[in-house]
């Protein structure tokens, strides 16, 4: 498991906690860095996921994977040939 998804997740909690402190007290900063640091957290739980699924894909297929990264080196490749 990527460390990405579990730091997110402790990240998306703690904003979470901080949102709902902010709302008891009133105080709309607190409130703002906590739904802040909620969006922040699912994105970095987001990327966790998805580097732990290209990981098993890549373990999966790795035939698979190498023509896609080949693949993609051609486009990158004449797409900056034609600057």
């Amino acid at each position: 498991m990527d460390g990405n998804r579990i730091d997110g997740g402790f990240r998306e909690t703690a904003g979470r906690v901080q949102d709902a402190v902010g709302g008891l007290t009133g105080d709309a900063a607190t409130q703002v860095r906590g739904k802040i640091n909620q969006v922040k957290g699912q994105a970095q739980r987001a990327y966790g996921q998805a580097a732990d699924e290209a990981r098993s894909f890549t373990a999966e297929n790795p035939m698979m994977a190498l023509a896609t990264t080949l693949g993609l080196g051609v486009v990158l490749g004449l797409l900056i040939a034609r600057r």
